[in-house]
């Protein structure tokens, strides 16, 4: 299945897409959050998507994130090891962690706005987890066992605030619309192999990132075990896995970052396509 969200800003309502048609399956089930889940949901929603009797919902319309707001987004940094080399960063031994504050998340194609004083915003096309059971120390050969789906990230990054101003990543990675997820989340079984997968990003028409998860330095159920060692996670958390070569950071000669006018599309296979126009932050 794929799941969406659909409707204004913090109204929205929780939906299945079936090839391009949106059906409104609020009379089942209340959000698409922790308890949503937690609880073995995906499966009761299967059966009622099965049996028909949805209303479709009229197009245009707008798509918010996929799930509820979860408890809290989980990055691995530095996952490709071309991108690690682009950034001049060491290959890293075990998975880099940083977290992003879910204020940042909107919409798939919601506006990226510009942080107030931002100078070097950036894009990062990215895989990422939904996890579906609750995790706990976790064995690798059992960590898919704990994964609801898989989400299409925009892992925006003001290099800035992330990398000139001390402390931990997550000042750089936490704005206001700096995670646009979606369009939908895919159930386990519409991805034949996650680990081979084509991620890409362009600006402005421009093809500059067109990666594989096959480059993974970490594979996905290392990475789920490898994150429970250190932490809870909860059905509905997000996990986000990395970002190929190509972004503003390592641009050649010199690093060039969004400025307003830009427009960002990004795609995974089997995960859709995004598209976010940058504006400057206002009052």
């Amino acid at each position: 299945m794929k799941l969406v969200r659909y409707g204004e800003i913090g109204k929205e309502k929780p939906g299945v897409m079936i090839g391009e048609d949106i059906f409104d399956v609020s009379p089942h089930v209340n959000d698409y959050n922790e308890d949503f889940f937690g609880a073995n949901a995906i499966e009761e929603l299967k059966k009622k998507v099965e049996g028909g009797w949805l209303e479709k919902v009229e197009r245009p319309v707008r798509l918010g994130a996929p799930l509820a707001r979860p408890s809290k987004i989980i990055c691995v940094g530095l996952n490709y090891k071309d991108h690690a080399a682009e950034t001049n960063a060491p290959i890293p031994t075990e998975p880099i962690l940083f977290f992003k504050s879910t204020t940042a998340i909107v919409g798939p194609n919601d506006d990226l706005i510009i942080p107030k004083n931002s100078t070097k915003t950036d894009w990062e096309v990215e895989l990422a987890i939904v996890i579906g059971k609750k995790a706990s120390y976790v064995d690798e050969k059992d960590a898919l066992n704990h994964v609801a789906g898989y989400v299409l990230h925009n892992d925006y990054s003001e290099r800035a605030f992330q990398l000139e101003r001390n402390g931990q990543w997550v000042k750089g990675k936490s704005c206001d619309t700096f995670a646009p997820i979606g369009p939908f989340i895919a159930t386990k079984d519409e991805i034949a192999d996650v680990h081979n997968l084509r991620l890409w990003l362009k600006v402005n028409g421009k093809l500059l990132q067109d990666g594989n998860t096959s480059n993974l330095i970490f594979n996905i159920p290392f990475v789920v075990s490898y994150i429970s060692q250190f932490m809870t996670l909860l059905p509905g958390d997000v996990i986000t896995t990395g970002t190929p070569a190509g972004v503003g950071l390592g641009q050649k000669p010199e690093p060039w970052y969004l400025k307003p006018g830009d427009v960002v599309e990004l795609g995974i296979d089997g995960l859709g396509s995004s598209r976010q126009e940058v504006k400057s932050y206002s009052l």
